[in-house]
């Protein structure tokens, strides 16, 4: 059996299942509601900042990241996305958005949730980075997803 240690995220409260969340239910908690509209900064510092969420739930925004193979060559990246409208019923909705890096041969997919969490709005992250394969033979390591090594992330607004 294999056993995998989530990392530890500043500023977050545990991941998914471990029950760690307080996402109440509208009942508990009605006027809150997750909007991902806004700027986010996770626990390794990078940012982005998501635009208005249009009625059929896309999203377009700017990505910074602070980590990279060669991080005097970052720059500000685009990133689309597409989220579960939020309802009476869904305060705390999934998405899922792209950023295309605009300083490497690179694209990562991002999925999660918005969840509140003692009044605070969190995103849980997923991610996987995709690289340029030279060729078909090198293609076993352009993307990348190690939950041990950091594809979870945890924004929180900022």
């Amino acid at each position: 059996t294999s056993h995998i240690t989530q990392p530890f995220l500043v500023g977050c409260t545990g991941w998914g299942g471990q029950g760690a969340v307080a996402a109440g239910t509208s009942a508990e908690f009605p006027a809150l509601q997750c909007s991902l509209t806004g700027r986010w900064v996770n626990d390794l510092g990078s940012n982005m900042t998501i635009g208005i969420v249009n009625p059929n739930g896309n999203f377009t925004g700017i990505y910074y990241t602070a980590v990279s193979v060669n991080p005097v060559h970052i720059k500000k990246s685009p990133l689309q996305g597409s989220q579960h409208l939020a309802n009476q019923l869904n305060r705390q909705p999934t998405f899922g958005f792209t950023v295309h890096w605009n300083f490497s041969d690179s694209i990562t997919v991002f999925t999660g949730q918005c969840f509140m969490d003692d009044g605070k709005e969190v995103l849980k992250t997923m991610w996987l980075l995709r690289s340029r394969a030279e060729n078909i033979k090198s293609d076993w390591n352009a993307t990348r997803e190690v939950p041990w090594q950091g594809s979870l992330d945890c924004f929180v607004q900022g």
